[in-house]
Order: structure tokens, then C-alpha cells, then sequence
């Protein structure tokens, strides 16, 4: 009988890919025992159940008073000259873009309480020492907190799902902008939860973590604003243009009937213009959610024939103007350079990326951070933490 294959170095080499491919399973098991324990722990609580309830209720609220508002808008254009006003779209695309704001809204202030003490809650309840001393690794229970989280958040995404429906079946709207939506929102809601998992395992106390969480999620939203609208005063520059003509205010009726093509003509010499260089600072405002989500998702071109009398709605107008800071004064500006440029920016450069890119890096900071201050055994405890 041969004895080849009982060689020394054989049976090593044929365990390797074994064993890393038992570590690798062991590991998400552990990352699922924490989560399995923190998802029992919050489905035993009724109020749970009970915030579920009033999240349905707002979110049906909203959409029937976004409903009404723009039926009430429809008799106000009927008694109205024709070219006046734009061609309705059905109030599919209202109902979206206000369910779809309000939603994120909502979900980025109980995104940080879901998460926001998963961990030092558990140091002060004395049961995260219990996690600690059995074979999870920090990075499990880490990731256990963080899919527990997410997962109660995306419970109340999924209760507004029926809404965003509701709006796409009104016309106006595709299905795709439905997935994209709920795609873009739950990641969001991930980024959210992300940073106060982070948060929870770097802070001594739940509450400082709570409102730690609070105050970086404002940051993000209302922060980048004021970020951006300082930041823009300090990047003042020229730009080369002309004078624009708009031959459509001349008429008694001011509707641009464009066909696709600038609703301006741009004459006389070129002279130079003092313009802000927004393109400098619209790093920070890509970081805002509410700038990610609405520059995600896909919107017809209205530059296209037939489509310049559809006004954009609230989503669109944030991609919109999140793209004319991201294109500049060369591109924005009605004249830069004697180039009558169009008032629709198409989406060909997308901002999103570069804002997702930006949260995901303060996310896994937060996150390597915290995972250091789970490691055991710990070599500096802050005064009044407990150990057990």
C-alpha cells in the first residue's frame, strides 16, 4: 500500500483552506449569536411595537395631507390661465419626494436612539462584561450591536414601503425609483447606526452617547449647510462671461418653450464677473443625506423635448442644486465663457458617490475606534466605568 499521501507536509496543506474556512464561519456565527440576543432582547419590549404603530400612522398622515394638498392645488390651476403654470404630473411624484424626505427625516432621529447605547448600555447594565469574557471577539460583538440596529431601523423603512407605492402607482414614477429609494435610504440608515454603535463603545455614558450621536447626525445635515454656505464665501473668484438675454420675459405670459435647447441667448463683449468657486467646497455638502439620496436617484433629463414645462420637485431640486455646486461657474453661470449653458444640469456627474465615500469613512473610523476600546483585557478604564 502506498504511503504517498501520508506524507508529513500533505494532510497540513489540505487543513489550511479547511481551517480558515471554519474561522471565517465561526466567526459570522458569533456575529449572529449577538445578533439573535439583541433582536430577542428589543421584540420583548411593547414599546417597540408601539413606536412601529406611530411611525405607520405619521408616515399614512403625510401622505394623505400631501394627497389633499395637491388636489387643492389642481382647482387653484383650473381657475388659472393655462400659461401659467406647467404641465401636471399626477400627484404620484409629490407623494414620493414628501414620503421619501419625511421618511429620512424620521429615520435619521431613531436611527441614534436604536443604536446609540448598544454597548455602554450593556457596560452599565453590567452584562457587556458577561460578552466579553466568552469567546466573542470584540469585532463580533462590534458587528453583532451594529446588525441589530440596523435591522430594527430597517423594520421601520419596510412600514413605509406600502406609501412609496402608493406614490409610483399615482403615475409621475417608476418602480426603479421605489428600489433605489429604499436602497439609498437603508444605507443611510446603516451609516447612522454605524456611527452610533461607534459612539456607544467610545463613551462611558449612554446618555453623552446619545446626544454625541444627535449632535454628529445634525452635523450632517444641518452642519454641511453652514459648512458649505461659510465655506462658499471664502472662494470668490472671476469667470469670464456676457450679457444673457431671456426673449421669453418679453412676452405677457413668462413660460419657456425651450424644445430642449437654453432659454437664453448670451451678447456683448465678455467681461469678467465675480462668481463663487462652489465647485471647491461641494465636498461638504455631498456628505449631507438628504444631498446622497436625492442625487441617487435616477430623474428624465428636462432638457429633453417635451419635458421643460414638468417642473422638477423638492428631491430633484436637491440634486439639482447639489450639481451646480459640484459643475461650478464655468458650467452653472448663464454666460461663462459667451456658452449659453442650460438651467437643467443633467445627471452625468454624479455627487453621491463622493458624499457616501466621506460617510463611510467617518463610519469606520468610529467603528475602529470602537473596536479598540473593547479589547480585552483593557489597560485604562475612564473613572466610574464598570467593570462587571
Amino acid at each position: 500500500m502506498s504511503l504517498v499521501g501520508d506524507s508529513p507536509g500533505t494532510p497540513t496543506a489540505g487543513r489550511r483552506p479547511a481551517q480558515a474556512g471554519n474561522a471565517v464561519v465561526g466567526y459570522f456565527a458569533g456575529i449572529r449569536d449577538v445578533v439573535v440576543l439583541e433582536m430577542k432582547q428589543r421584540l420583548r419590549s411593547r414599546g417597540w411595537y408601539i413606536m412601529l404603530g406611530i411611525w405607520f400612522a405619521l408616515i399614512a398622515l403625510v401622505s394623505w395631507l400631501t394627497w389633499a394638498s395637491w388636489n387643492a392645488s389642481q382647482q387653484f390651476m383650473r381657475e388659472m390661465p393655462d400659461t401659467m403654470m406647467g404641465e401636471p404630473s399626477g400627484p404620484g411624484s409629490m407623494i414620493f419626494e414628501v414620503v421619501l424626505a419625511f421618511v429620512l427625516l424620521f429615520g435619521l432621529l431613531v436611527a441614534p436612539a436604536l443604536s446609540a447605547n448598544a454597548v455602554n448600555g450593556d457596560r452599565a447594565g453590567g452584562t457587556l462584561a458577561i460578552l466579553q469574557i466568552t469567546l466573542l471577539t470584540p469585532g463580533q460583538i462590534l458587528w453583532g450591536k451594529f446588525f441589530a440596529a440596523w435591522l430594527v431601523a430597517l423594520a421601520f423603512l419596510v412600514t413605509s414601503t406600502p406609501f412609496l407605492v402608493f406614490g409610483v402607482m399615482q403615475g409621475g414614477m417608476t418602480p426603479g425609483h421605489v428600489l433605489v429609494s429604499l436602497l439609498m435610504l437603508a444605507v443611510e440608515l446603516a451609516v447612522v447606526c454605524g456611527i452610533g454603535v461607534g459612539i456607544s463603545a467610545l463613551a462611558g455614558r449612554p446618555l453623552f452617547s446619545i446626544v454625541v450621536t444627535y449632535l454628529t447626525v445634525a452635523g450632517l445635515v444641518v452642519g454641511t449647510l453652514i459648512a458649505f454656505g461659510l465655506g462658499t464665501q471664502l472662494t470668490q473668484g472671476t469667470v469670464l462671461a456676457n450679457n444673457a438675454q431671456y426673449p421669453y420675459l418679453e412676452r405677457q405670459f413668462p413660460v419657456p418653450n425651450t424644445n430642449g435647447q437654453p432659454d437664453h441667448t448670451c451678447v456683448g463683449p465678455l467681461e469678467e464677473h465675480v462668481v463663487y468657486r462652489t465647485e471647491r467646497v461641494a465636498w461638504v455638502l455631498a456628505m449631507n443625506p438628504y444631498v446622497v439620496v436625492a442625487d441617487a436617484i435616477p430623474y428624465p433629463d428636462r432638457n429633453v423635448q417635451g419635458m421643460h414645462h414638468h417642473y422638477p420637485g423638492m428631491i430633484e431640486s436637491i440634486s439639482q442644486s447639489s450639481r451646480y455646486a459640484l459643475a461650478g461657474p464655468e458650467h452653472s453661470y448663464p454666460c461663462a465663457n459667451g456658452v449659453p449653458h442650460p438651467q437643467y444640469l443633467g445627471q452625468t456627474t454624479p455627487l453621491w458617490p463622493l458624499g457616501l465615500g466621506l460617510q463611510l469613512m467617518l463610519t469606520g473610523l468610529l467603528m475602529w475606534l470602537g473596536w479598540r476600546s473593547l479589547r480585552t483585557p483593557a489597560h485604562r478604564l475612564a473613572r466610574g466605568t464598570r467593570i462587571a
